[in-house]
């Protein structure tokens, strides 16, 4: 079997000082929602966050987080981030406007990645949180090889072929030498927003498992309940709108732990 070709050099972004990837390995596992949240988490504790949304095909973000305004432009040429819930934002939903479709090739989404990342006038951030694409594509190759990642935390939900999508994720990073921060169970129990009762409609503890098969940190697990999807579609993560919530604090905990992993 032939060598992986070596890694390439990632030099840092000046004034970041710590870059993580909030990835899944396929969609619709709430990865933006959870992205988000922990952005704005971040930055109530007092964090200088940036939130860049990577998701080229299907950018999100900026619903989640509540704004379609276009930035503008620096006097040095770069694209000047929005900023909401204290967290600067950038989205190519932004530039591109509402239902218009990005029908580009590779080449085409390493640009555009590589701007975000470069062309961004980010600093001074204490971390930039990347909401990447779903799978082990091309966005995500391009972003392993020229960013500095400090580390990736993917999100999945109970199901077998969920867990099955996470451990091609975390082989991904192994092979190009980033950091697995850990494994967040999304959607784990669904809460009746009548009763409070806890059902696991999709199962439960199968991100908990394949953490410790994997041996790396798990974060912790985000039940689903209709505030976080509501939040979601308004423009207004939970940890903003409700700041005493049950789900907000939990949000707040795997921040925090994420935290304490960059600065060890």
């Amino acid at each position: 079997m032939n060598a992986p070709p070596p890694i390439p050099e990632r030099p840092p972004i000046p004034g970041v000082r710590h870059i993580i990837a909030i990835a899944s390995g396929k969609g619709g596992v709430g990865k933006t929602t959870t992205a988000s949240n922990l952005a704005v988490a971040m930055a109530q504790s007092g964090h200088a966050v940036g939130l860049m949304d990577a998701d080229i095909y299907g950018p999100n973000v900026p619903i989640m987080m509540g704004s379609k305004a276009q930035p503008q432009m620096t006097p040095e040429q770069k694209i000047e981030p929005l900023e909401l819930y204290g967290v600067k934002m950038v989205s190519l939903g932004l530039i591109a406007g509402d239902g218009v479709p990005i029908i580009w090739r590779g080449p085409m989404l390493a640009k555009m990645v590589t701007q975000f990342v470069r062309d961004v006038a980010w600093a001074p951030l204490d971390c930039l949180v990347i909401d990447l694409p779903p799978g082990t594509g091309d966005v995500q190759l391009t972003l392993t090889q020229s960013t500095p990642l400090d580390g990736a935390v993917i999100v999945t939900t109970p199901p077998l072929v969920a867990l099955e999508d996470v451990r091609r994720g975390v082989e991904m990073f192994h092979t190009v030498e980033v950091p697995v921060l850990g494994v967040i169970e999304n959607m784990s129990t669904y809460i009746c927003s009548k009763c409070g009762t806890e059902t696991p409609i999709f199962g439960q503890g199968g991100g908990e498992r394949t953490a410790k098969a994997y041996n790396v940190p798990f974060l912790g697990e985000i039940p689903l309940h209709l505030q976080v999807q509501m939040g979601s579609d308004t423009g207004e993560p939970i940890v903003a709108s409700d700041p005493d919530s049950p789900l907000t604090k939990i949000y707040r905990d795997i921040a925090d732990n994420i935290w304490q992993s960059l600065e060890m």
